[in-house]
């Protein structure tokens, strides 16, 4: 049984989180998981998609190190006691290039909404904790990847003031030329 979809998120809580709650956020991982998997068929030719367990597994393990960093944050939305969505923020140091972007950069690793509250406004204001969060350690820029087939995804970004930057291509080192 699931439960009813509120059209309106309403109030949220946010909740951060040490290396040691971080198990907290397998569920939500998991469905994050599912959802790259049913997004990106295109890749299965170059990129093998993992078990959940072993992409729970890799990505638990990357958390601990990230947390490590006492600039990364972990942020939980919470709605009544109920895991909304969170989102796992590193920092890192931008070497200056072709942009003016500050001497740091905020880097969204993942953010995960419960399907349960898409369209409820819980990314946004998830988001909106973040980027205050952010601009509190002043920093000015953050980096956010979407997959390039996940048209939702993208339109949430660019509907939360998020321009393309940077297409990441991918494929195999075995796999070139145009016969390929």
């Amino acid at each position: 049984m699931t439960k009813p979809r509120p059209s309106d998120v309403g109030v949220l809580g946010f909740r951060y989180l040490g290396a040691h709650e971080v198990d907290e956020l397998a569920d939500l991982w998991g469905a994050l998981h599912e959802q790259h998997t049913v997004t990106a068929p295109h890749l299965a030719d170059i990129i093998s998609a993992v078990s959940l367990d072993e992409s729970w597994r890799r990505r638990r393990a990357q958390y601990m190190a990230w947390l490590a960093d006492p600039d990364t944050m972990a942020v939980l939305a919470e709605k009544e006691g109920d895991l909304a969505g969170y989102a796992m923020v590193t920092v890192r140091e931008n070497a200056q290039g072709s942009w003016d972007r500050g001497d740091r950069v905020a880097v969204v690793q993942t953010f995960a909404i419960d399907p349960e509250y898409t369209g409820t406004g819980v990314g946004s204001k998830l988001l909106e904790e973040v980027r205050r969060q952010i601009a509190s350690m002043g920093i000015r820029d953050i980096e956010f990847s979407a997959l390039a087939t996940s048209a939702e995804d993208i339109r949430f970004l660019e509907q939360e003031g998020f321009r393309p930057f940077v297409t990441t291509m991918v494929c195999r080192v075995d796999g070139f030329g145009a016969q390929d």
